[in-house]
């Protein structure tokens, strides 16, 4: 989609559509009394007549409204004006952005932006349209046999966000590029998320690296194969492909943005690309989901993509451990001892906890390339589900400025996330008689010793840690990959790259 931001009085708009807020209690935005009184109270009338209540989501498309220029006005409900807040903004726009799609209007002039969310300004306010317009729409059908788009002849393919003087283009314009920058992000986590796991094997995600690197000019790829894996000495992650048809993959993507003495940050993203939960088998139900146990690698990718398409001032360095953890008679059992990159010798206890395996190899590999900080994220553990549900990532590190510049971001970005603890006492269950440690310890406060487990191979980082099980994708009717956290770490980039709109 084609996004840019304008300022001028909406009654003189020449456009498909003009997008205007509608209140409760039939208030209406500063965008919508200007058209109410060019129509002389068209709107008005309207409204007392009960055809709209303003509540949140709600759309009413109205034809050749008298005095105004556009074509046709879409009135969007905000709910109670003093109540408008980020959730209820990020709704009404999405709901927005369907209706438009579905009336066919092409293009389209939204004055969104100029209404009022508690605590938030006018960046934000227009990065969160700019993302929202691009994700609202997302669908992927690429593999029916004769997929159905919706029926209409003019998809929503340009948008313009309004504002309300010619003054605020200096900010909303950048926050146009960044919340654009998100979305498509975001986006693309999806459509490999929900990419079947046939399809998204480890070699693909490192072919789908190697593309995103052929369309951005300032991001390059390497990806290394089972040889190469071997001689980087990556026990652990080889231990996790052993079992498995499809060789691992190690995939590393670095975006220069910045000067090439400036330390990247490093992102580090889970790529197991079928967890069948190997010789600890999980139950038949649900398993066709643990496609999406590559989400951390896809919402790395991603972000790669938002920094660059933002042309974020920073370097970035994205390390994909990716394999396939599958049962066979060469597969790693429970009980056995294995190697790690960074010479530590695991007890595996289950092997379905394997994801941190390959982090811990990824870990060390990030570590050589001495990035000034490190944020991993995987859909690691189902404890991190019972504890916060599918809201909020769990999030902990050993880092207390970059976890509370994450968390702020994620705020910001209406991507949450919660602190956990890694206290000392916490490691003590992961103790072995056998190896230097053990790969999970038991059912208490599982999500928190995953992290105190990679805490181990981040010796020397200023590092954090994400766990999205939660987060990565939705079960039921709505299915699918969410994209998240790409939206948190594309924030959090842009404030460590300086970006001001």
């Amino acid at each position: 989609m084609e996004l840019k931001s304008k300022s001028g009085d909406p009654v003189r708009q020449r456009t498909a559509c003009l997008v205007v807020g509608v209140y409760e209690r039939r208030r209406l935005s500063d965008a919508a009394r200007a058209v109410d009184a060019a129509s002389d109270g068209y709107l008005s009338r309207l409204l007392r007549r009960g055809d709209l209540q303003g509540q949140v989501g709600q759309t009413l498309l109205l034809p050749e409204v008298p005095g105004v220029r556009a074509d046709r006005v879409l009135l969007v409900g905000f709910g109670r004006e003093r109540e408008l807040g980020e959730r209820s903004y990020r709704k009404a726009v999405a709901e927005a952005a369907r209706a438009l799609d579905s009336a066919g209007a092409g293009e389209a002039m939204l004055y969104l932006a100029e209404l009022p969310v508690r605590g938030r300004d006018l960046a934000w306010r227009v990065a969160s349209a700019a993302e929202t317009l691009e994700t609202a729409l997302y669908r992927f059908d690429a593999f029916k046999s004769d997929p159905q788009p919706p029926r209409r002849r003019r998809p929503l393919r340009h948008a313009t966000l309004a504002v309300p003087r010619r003054a605020d283009l200096r900010r909303a314009q950048p926050a146009v590029t960044l919340g654009q920058a998100a979305g498509r992000g975001a986006n693309l986590a999806r459509d490999l998320g929900n990419t079947p796991a046939n399809v998204c094997t480890p070699a693909y995600l490192g072919e789908q690296a190697e593309a995103l690197a052929g369309r951005l000019d300032a991001v390059e790829a390497e990806v290394l194969g089972p040889e190469a894996i071997a001689e980087q000495g990556m026990a652990a992650l080889r231990a996790v492909a052993d079992g498995a048809e499809a060789p691992p993959r190690l995939v590393v993507l670095r975006y220069r943005g910045a000067d090439a003495a400036q330390p990247p940050l490093a992102l580090v993203g889970k790529g197991i690309t079928f967890d069948s939960g190997g010789i600890s088998i999980k139950p038949a139900e649900g398993m066709d989901e643990m496609k999406y146990d590559m989400a951390g690698a896809a919402a790395v990718l991603g972000t790669v993509q938002a920094a660059a398409e933002a042309g974020l001032a920073l370097n970035l360095v994205a390390v994909v451990p990716a394999a396939e953890n599958m049962p066979d008679g060469r597969a790693t059992r429970p009980g056995d001892i294995i190697g790690s990159r960074d010479g530590q010798r695991i007890e595996v206890l289950n092997t379905d906890a394997e994801g941190r395996l390959v982090l811990a190899d990824a870990l060390s590999y990030a570590r050589d390339l001495q990035p000034a900080e490190v944020i991993d994220m995987a859909t690691l553990t189902g404890a991190a589900i019972i504890g916060l549900g599918h809201h909020r990532h769990a999030v902990m590190g050993n880092a207390p400025g970059l976890l509370r510049d994450l968390l702020q971001a994620g705020d910001r970005a209406g991507d949450p996330g919660w602190e956990l603890p890694l206290d000392e006492a916490y490691d003590e269950q992961l103790r072995s008689p056998f190896a230097d440690v053990a790969n999970i310890g038991g059912r208490p406060a599982g999500t928190i010793t995953a992290g105190c487990f990679l805490q181990r191979f981040a010796h020397g980082l200023r590092w954090v840690h994400l766990d999205i099980a939660g987060t990565a994708w939705q079960s039921g009717e709505r299915k699918g990959a969410t994209g998240r956290p790409v939206p948190l770490l594309t924030h959090f980039l842009a404030g460590r790259a300086g970006w001001s709109p």
